[in-house]
């Protein structure tokens, strides 16, 4: 067998390293605040929300300029004194729920979330049920006359 010389072996995990895809955060250095703790609950805001042009991509990770225009709304939001509700509820009253990554349970998306679970009881229904009519199907015994039917097939082959 051969043996990779520690050389090589280096320079593939660099390549591997380097080809390791990485979550691409697009927050730009102009927007960030000074302040850190706001900073932080800017970008946690921002993994919450969705951009609004990429659409499976939060306002944290999209180089869309509407994503940006979020961006920077989250944080003047928080640098005016909105707590993380209010921000939200800011950003789902000018866009909508579908501004929110994750939709929250209120009873315009109770179906969005009850969904899975009404599928999954359908389903365990459709199961039992048909469980139930295989051991409910009994075989039934010949009558006489498929009994001379099937003697007549039997002796015709011989």
């Amino acid at each position: 067998m051969h043996k990779l010389s520690p050389i090589l072996a280096g320079l593939l995990i660099a390549l591997f390293a380097a080809l390791t895809p990485l979550p691409a955060l697009a927050v730009n250095p102009d927007e960030m605040l000074a302040d850190p703790v706001l900073e932080a609950r800017a970008r946690e805001l921002s993994v919450r929300l969705r951009c609004l042009v990429c659409q499976n991509q939060s306002i944290d990770d999209s180089d869309a300029d509407l994503a940006r225009d979020l961006r920077i709304l989250v944080r003047e939001r928080l640098t005016a004194g909105d707590d993380n509700e209010q921000v939200l509820d800011y950003l789902v009253a000018r866009y909508g729920e579908f501004v929110l990554l994750r939709p929250r349970v209120t009873a315009q998306t109770y179906l969005l979330w009850g969904t899975p679970v009404i599928l999954l009881v359908i389903g365990g229904l459709v199961l039992v049920s048909s469980q139930r009519k295989r051991a409910n199907a009994k075989a039934t015994s010949l009558t006489s006359n498929e009994k001379a039917a099937l003697a007549k097939i039997l002796s015709d082959r011989e």
